[in-house]
């Protein structure tokens, strides 16, 4: 097999990109997975307490609980402030609370400071609350890549040709000036 080609089948086969399905195009039914959206939260802890807060939207659910063995505080006294701004809180339930903020916290650490009072211990858990900036933009970028893929190898593909032909002109000429045509010796 001459050089030449070997070297045009080498850069062809090097250029392989992967294949990549569009909708309708799948092998069958995928079971629809429920995406797992992660709350922001916190978790503030002593020896004695473990305070937990979850935030959805406005309402922050806080669960208080002994932090020896996890169960809830019943009876117990909270009182939370998050960057020094004490928060109203309404009990819901043994060891639960429940506080409605004004507004949405934004992206950023917040300092979160809370008092408990119960079975006549008194208490104060501090934490840093990092709130993360939501992302939904993840997927506006990515079929641009298979484009962008597509027009590398095609240029890839024609410099390749180009080279290929140029050589292939070349040995020609060659080959017809040695009196070598059509390989016979």
């Amino acid at each position: 097999m001459p050089v030449g080609l070997l070297l045009v089948f080498a850069t062809l086969s090097s250029l392989s990109l992967p294949a990549f399905a569009g909708a309708g195009h799948d092998h069958g039914e995928v079971p629809v997975v429920a995406p797992a959206a992660v709350s922001p939260r916190f978790a503030a802890t002593s020896e004695t307490f473990e305070l937990v807060g979850v935030l959805a939207g406005r309402q922050l659910t806080l669960y208080l609980d002994h932090f020896a063995d996890s169960r809830p505080v019943e009876n117990a006294r909270l009182t939370l402030s998050l960057d020094g701004s004490e928060v109203p809180l309404t009990p819901h339930g043994a060891g639960e609370f429940i506080a409605t903020l004004a507004e949405a916290p934004e992206a950023g650490s917040r300092a979160v400071l809370a008092q408990v009072q119960a079975g006549g211990v008194d208490d104060l858990l501090a934490a840093d609350w990092d709130i993360a900036a939501s992302h939904d933009d993840h997927g506006a970028d990515a079929g641009r890549f298979w484009q962008r893929g597509s027009a590398w190898a095609l240029a890839a593909l024609g410099a390749s040709l180009l080279l290929g032909g140029i050589w292939r002109h070349r040995r020609g000429r060659r080959t017809r000036a040695h009196g070598q045509i059509g390989g016979a010796q």
